[in-house]
């Protein structure tokens, strides 16, 4: 019976892009968000263990399960006095769900700020996407899953967090980097590539060399050439001297570019010359020159799609993705948002001197994360990953300082409810869970419920690019239209080969549609068909003065 449990708690995920690939077993687990103590983020304890411990239902109280950082021998449990002592309790749900059961005198829970009453079951599904459970409105505890495979691979190699997808970037760069091969590293703007690649120059053979990092988008059209590959004296106007290049300047280490979907056709050409002779040319050189470098690349580009248009070379992406790794998005690893929140808000403390807040360990505390705002960080979408979250950190730290908590301003509650998930759960039942729920005690759903409960795989590319169309590319009201968090909403266009990003438009495209629609955004979002946020954003960057 208890091995059944365990195995109804589990499930199987795979994941991979490019390569087949087998995870380890996941199952569902529990890790702290939020809590009085903020050392304690980041702790987690397997709902399968506690099934273990107990043989039939996962129980949860002030006084049990210990919770342990993943590796750590040292495990507690929550501790607080305001949470009750009589158990919220978890069992098996269907196809692979959990339920949670809170009885009548039990600590109050609620899910993204809706009271739990009674017993409400999450799918499998929600259960990967992360289901944020405060309680006593102090403790905030994410239901998700996790590998049940122990902490035996390497170390933390930089990179902050314990969730599945960073665990696998972790044993791919330990795979490759003792290798002199080139790598892709795949990810979107702000999921931390250029992190990846110091930590695979870093723990390679060419450590003690110098790591050069490039941003293509950023580089001259005109002068790319010669910032790559160097530079003869008057081989252009303004060059008063010989110039060195960024592959003779990493000559004996690593050279990381990054955006190299980017790069122009005649660069192309060059780097997959210097992938296949280990010559550059100088621009205005006749002679080749010989250079020791490795090369790792980084894009938020679909290359293939570029192929396919004919912007990419598709010989240079064979030669550039000598191995490859795929950086998860952080609405992806949401177990990890707690740990890399308060690793950026320990940063910004330390320079105004107040790093003692975080070192708190009195259990009747107010928290200084409160609880609220850590479910509205959980909950949000973060379309600008971590670097958009160390940002949401240090204004955070900044606007609060000198109180005794972190305050949100009303601006940035706004932005963080504007794009988070829908409510998870199915309501099975409201009354006390002193026996399992039957069918007869289950309520009526209304349309919307069944709605919000739908799956995102069952929403196909041709649906999803009507209802994008129907609510004019804005991603809120087209999850809304097609009953699934917005967070799926991102997932579902990206593996789409129907739509487009704002990121897979050239800067040409845009300025041409800006002209053509004389600024009018809304315009231009009908005529491009993107996410008009998105394309703001683009708009701005590329200085064409859009409100």
């Amino acid at each position: 019976m208890q091995k059944k449990i365990s195995d109804d708690l589990s499930t199987t995920a795979v994941h991979s892009r490019g390569r087949e690939a087998v995870a380890p077993r996941t199952v569902p687990a529990l890790t702290i968000v939020s809590h009085p103590q903020p050392q304690r983020i980041g702790e987690r304890r397997l709902l399968s263990e506690m099934i273990a411990a107990s043989g039939r239902t996962a129980s949860l109280s002030r006084n049990a399960p210990d919770f342990a950082r993943p590796g750590s021998v040292l495990a507690l449990p929550l501790g607080d006095p305001f949470i009750s002592r009589k158990p919220v309790q978890f069992e098996p749900g269907a196809r692979g769900g959990v339920r949670v059961l809170v009885p009548e005198d039990a600590t109050g829970v609620r899910v993204a700020g809706q009271p739990l009453v009674g017993c409400r079951e999450f799918s499998a599904e929600e259960l990967s996407a992360g289901v944020p459970l405060e309680l006593a409105e102090r403790v905030v505890l994410l239901l998700h899953h996790a590998s049940s495979a122990p902490e035996t691979g390497p170390g933390d190699l930089g990179m902050v967090g314990q969730g599945e997808g960073v665990r696998r970037v972790r044993e791919d760069v330990v795979r490759v980097a003792d290798l002199d091969v080139p790598v892709l590293i795949r990810g979107e703007t702000g999921s931390g590539k250029e992190l990846v690649a110091r930590a695979i120059h870093q723990h390679s053979k060419r450590r003690n060399g110098p790591f050069i990092s490039v941003n293509l988008g950023a580089l001259s059209k005109e002068l790319v050439s010669a910032e790559l590959f160097g530079a003869r004296k008057g081989a252009y106007t303004g060059a008063a001297g010989d110039r060195e290049g960024f592959f003779r300047a990493a000559h004996g280490g690593t050279l990381f570019l990054d955006e190299v979907g980017e790069a122009p056709p005649e660069v192309q050409v060059a780097l997959l010359r210097v992938l296949e002779t280990g010559e550059v040319f100088p621009v205005g050189g006749s002679t080749p020159v010989r250079v020791d470098v490795r090369l790792l690349t980084a894009t938020d580009a679909n290359l293939e799609e570029r192929i396919r248009q004919g912007h990419f070379k598709a010989p240079l992406l064979h030669r550039l993705a000598g191995f490859e790794i795929q950086v998860p998005p952080l609405r992806e690893r949401r177990e990890d948002i707690g740990p890399l929140f308060m690793y950026f808000a320990r940063q910004e403390l330390e320079t105004t001197g107040e790093a003692q807040r975080l070192s708190s360990s009195d259990p009747r505390a107010e928290p200084w994360l409160p609880a609220s705002l850590a479910v509205r960080l959980v909950r949000y979408a973060w379309p600008g990953n971590i670097r958009q979250l160390r940002n949401v950190a240090r204004q955070l730290v900044i606007g609060s300082r000198g109180l005794p908590h972190l305050r949100v301003d009303a601006r940035l509650e706004q932005e963080l409810d504007a794009a988070a998930a829908a409510v998870p759960g199915q309501t099975v039942s409201t009354r006390a869970p002193s026996a399992p729920p039957s069918a007869s005690s289950e309520e009526p759903e209304s349309a919307d419920d069944k709605a919000a409960r739908r799956k995102p795989s069952d929403v196909g590319e041709q649906e999803l690019l009507e209802a994008l169309r129907a609510s004019s590319w804005d991603l809120k009201a087209t999850a809304d239209r097609l009953g699934i968090p917005r967070s799926s909403v991102y997932v579902l266009i990206d593996k789409s080969s129907l739509i487009r990003t704002a990121r897979d438009l050239s800067p040409e495209e845009i300025s041409r549609c800006y002209q053509e629609c004389q600024g009018d955004l809304d315009q231009m979002v009908r005529k491009l068909e993107v996410s008009k946020r998105a394309l703001q954003r683009r708009v701005r960057e590329l200085g064409l003065g859009a409100d």
